[in-house]
């Protein structure tokens, strides 16, 4: 009796230790990110850099530009914060907001329940819907992705269209770090077709010298919000203002008919 005692009391002893041990791993609740922030004086903001219409370095001047860029220097504005870029590749950019390494994502984050797991977001500020890009001289006609079955399909990846994409069996998914390689790709025919936001089609046949052509729109409307880690309710409310009263005084109109000759502050 005594002996099985002693082991509970040493069980017990060394449940407490580990319970203590794994306490010290999580980090004690830090201040509202819209406090941290405001005490730094800047908000970084992270995004991908290579995404024209949205964001990417102007050729001319060597910096950033774009739809996102113009809304985060709004929102930044409007919180009396200094804009801090940070150029992250897709694939990883989600990951550093969940290690910290900057406080937002303005990158045409779109809004699904996966993510929506791992992270807060703002209200939506774009509404666009997934489309095809074909090459100019392609006879075949894709209405739907079930009609790129045995075909080559170039994504994002780590995109929402990636897994649209992989979602549809015979498939063969192609996913790429950048636009412009996946592009450059579909124009020499090494894939098919390429899956990505109707906003950026309208944008590149305006733009793009290769010979591509916008194909099918294949999906539901998407929303695209802001992602920042959660716990944080008055940075939330405080974003949350700004973009929806730059929706109802026709801001962010301006700047989206600016990028895309259209109101994709809406949904349409």
């Amino acid at each position: 009796m005594g002996q099985h005692s002693n082991i509970v009391a040493r069980r017990v002893v060394l449940g407490l230790a580990l319970a203590a041990s794994l306490s010290a791993l999580v980090p004690a609740h830090a201040a509202d990110l819209l406090v941290d922030a405001k005490a730094r004086g800047t908000l970084r903001i992270a995004m991908e850099g290579t995404y024209p219409p949205f964001n990417f370095k102007d050729p001319k001047t060597g910096q950033l530009a774009g739809y996102d860029v113009d809304v985060a220097r709004l929102v930044s504005s409007k919180l009396g914060l200094k804009p801090e870029f940070v150029s992250t590749e897709w694939a990883a950019i989600l990951a550093g907001l969940a290690a910290g390494k900057y406080d937002v994502i303005v990158s045409q984050v779109g809004i699904n329940a996966r993510r929506e797991q791992a992270f807060d977001f703002s209200r939506p500020y774009t509404y666009s819907s997934p489309q095809l890009i074909v090459r100019k001289n392609d006879r075949a006609t894709y209405a739907s992705l079930a009609d790129l079955k045995g075909k080559k399909l170039g994504v994002g990846q780590g995109s929402v269209f990636e897994q649209q994409a992989k979602a549809v069996p015979g498939i063969e998914v192609k996913s790429y770090p950048a636009a412009p390689e996946n592009l450059q790709d579909l124009a020499f025919g090494r894939i098919d077709a390429a899956l990505n936001d109707s906003l950026m089609v309208a944008y590149l046949l305006k733009n793009s010298q290769l010979p591509i052509k916008a194909g099918a729109r294949v999906g539901a409307i998407e929303r695209t919000g802001i992602p920042f880690r959660k716990g944080n309710p008055q940075f939330k409310a405080a974003v949350d203002r700004i973009l929806l009263d730059a929706a109802n005084d026709g801001t962010l109109k301006g700047l989206s008919v600016k990028w895309f000759g259209i109101d994709a502050s809406r949904p349409q």
